[in-house]
């Protein structure tokens, strides 16, 4: 198999050992699941599936953020408590992955279950000298680590410019300079908070995934993903601040997978242009939901339109009353996942044969998409 990494920034040879250590970023449980973050976990499902046709077991752990500031400012709004919203909109999400036929991960571990932890990690970075302490606040300090950067392969320029617009706050006066990261920060008066060394507060965001990441697997992980807005100020971070603590390297390989767009623009909670996964399963049949996000390629922007829809409930249907059994095209799907996760030219190959005449029951279950029964 071979996949794109974005640190070598190349297509290169993805080969785990016999089990399989992949971490995705989940959600942060405020609002329910749009297409865009559907089409995230879909393609991890995917390649989880493969993965697991070759031979390999898979240990996926993905984590939920009920420690964020999106996550307490919508409770503040609704006036709710916010692991009340944080617990509803998580079952939501799972119904919504459930139906499209997600793979049960090994574990979704929750921020708020690892502040022990997250103490721990925050003590080991500043052990090892990479964090200083200011205004009742642990940061990062990325001066101290070379390499910040070469995740991304952003210039300072541009990371600056990303850290402001994804709550980064550059212009923090504690700040030794604009790209250090918070570790530990006083909490507002309606927030959680938890007493420590360094004062009562909340973790960063950052943090988080460390600390959840070294208590589930260790100090090494084979595949880390999320959506491509993550690389930074997110995973950059993660990275950083990991090796930083541990004197191991982080992740093996990095994958992401590209954004959606509807009306030119980044399906986005904060602009509101989403199309939510429970209302379009009401329409459609979950499996045409399900082809419609690997109909395009994980690492290739796309754009929702009115046509996606009814085109992938065709195609369903014509994989329905194609003949049942097992069939060669099998092989030219896996092929196509080998190659990159080239999940349109799977689905090509289930098309053509669909359209011949033969059986494409395997194949499809394969994506996936099971042919015998609803999911």
């Amino acid at each position: 198999m071979r996949l794109y990494d974005t640190a070598r920034q190349a297509v290169v040879p993805f080969e785990p050992g016999e089990q399989v250590l992949m971490y995705t970023c989940g959600i942060t449980p405020y609002d329910a699941t749009h297409l865009g973050h559907a089409a995230t976990f879909i393609n991890y499902d995917v390649l989880q599936r493969r993965l697991i046709d070759i031979g390999h077991t898979v240990r996926c752990v993905r984590n939920v953020t009920d420690v964020d500031d999106p996550l307490f400012a919508k409770a503040r709004e609704l006036g709710v408590h916010y692991l009340d919203l944080a617990a509803g909109e998580e079952a939501r999400f799972e119904r919504d992955m459930q139906a499209l036929n997600a793979l049960p991960v090994y574990s979704s571990p929750r921020a708020s279950s690892a502040i022990p932890d997250i103490r721990g990690f925050i003590g080991m970075v500043l052990e090892r000298g990479f964090a200083y302490e200011a205004g009742g606040s642990v940061y990062f300090d990325v001066s101290k680590f070379p390499s910040f950067g070469s995740l991304s392969h952003y210039s300072e320029e541009q990371m600056i410019a990303l850290a402001r617009q994804r709550g980064g706050n550059v212009e923090d006066p504690h700040k030794r300079q604009p790209l250090d990261f918070v570790l530990w920060h006083p909490s507002l008066p309606d927030e959680p908070s938890w007493d420590t060394m360094w004062g009562p507060g909340r973790p960063g965001w950052h943090i988080e995934c460390s600390a959840l990441a070294l208590r589930e697997f260790g100090t090494t992980i084979d595949l880390h993903g999320g959506g491509t807005d993550l690389i930074f100020p997110h995973h950059e971070s993660e990275r950083a601040q990991s090796e930083a603590a541990t004197g191991e390297p982080f992740v093996k390989h990095w994958m992401h997978v590209a954004m959606v767009f509807m009306d030119g623009q980044k399906m986005s909670k904060s602009i509101g242009n989403l199309v939510f996964v429970d209302k379009l399963r009401t329409e459609y049949d979950p499996r045409a939901i399900r082809l419609a996000i690997i109909e395009h390629h994980y690492r290739k922007e796309w754009e929702w339109d009115d046509t996606l829809m009814p085109r992938n409930a065709a195609r369903l249907h014509s994989w329905l009353t194609a003949p049942h059994g097992e069939s060669g095209v099998i092989d030219d799907v896996r092929a196509a996942l080998d190659d990159e996760l080239d999940t349109p030219a799977a689905l090509a190959a289930i098309d053509a044969a669909a359209a011949a005449g033969h059986s494409v029951e395997d194949a499809a279950a394969l994506l996936g998409v099971p042919l015998s029964d609803p999911v």
